[in-house]
């Protein structure tokens, strides 16, 4: 008996398994590090778009009530996207090579969870605010041009939504979700060995 015990002791021991934990905390931390990267370039490029709105705004003195409208929606469409993906930070933080594989497994399941609610309703609420308040900002300056040219303006902006909507996004959102579908199989892979 006190030989199966000491077996068993062996057994866990055993460092078959642990490159495969390695090689997932060390790509985790690879993922980790590149979107708190990410995270912070969104700030910084959404900040100067605001500023920049402020600054057309204030510069181009809009007199229609349409037109300052149009730049409080901007402004708060990317207020509240930044809000909610900002709470990305503490959950890639908190996350860490010195958790259990369960608590690890959960984390990044919870994160998964987050940036599908970040990718499917934040972004949506988004790109909505985003496309009404440019057309709201746009009608001033286009109802001065003649009927067939005010036409182009509309279609190059929502030409430009449509394309970042309906192909960019997607593929982002794929791209990031299979990164972390992977972990988690991987994770659950190796949970169900143990």
């Amino acid at each position: 008996m006190n030989n199966d015990k000491d077996f068993k002791v062996l057994w866990s021991k055993q460092t078959a398994a642990q490159p495969k934990i390695d090689e997932l905390f060390s790509n985790f931390a690879k993922i980790k590090k590149k979107n708190l990267k990410t995270i912070v370039a969104v700030n910084l490029s959404m900040a100067a778009t605001i500023v920049y709105i402020l600054f057309l705004g204030f510069y181009f003195e809009p007199k229609m009530l349409s037109t300052k409208i149009g730049i409080s929606m901007i402004i708060l469409g990317i207020i509240i996207y930044l809000f909610f993906y900002n709470k990305l930070i503490p959950s890639f933080k908190k996350i860490s090579e010195n958790m259990s594989n369960s608590e690890f497994l959960q984390a990044v399941v919870n994160l998964k969870k987050k940036k599908r609610f970040l990718q499917a309703k934040m972004l949506n609420i988004y790109f909505i605010m985003l496309t009404i308040g440019l057309s709201l900002y746009l009608f001033e300056y286009i109802s001065r041009l003649p009927f067939p040219w005010s036409i182009l303006p509309y279609s190059f902006t929502l030409l430009w939504i449509g394309f970042n909507w309906f192909y960019l996004r997607p593929r982002i959102a794929k791209r990031q979700s299979n990164k972390l579908n992977e972990m988690i199989k991987k994770l659950e892979d190796i949970q169900k060995q143990n």
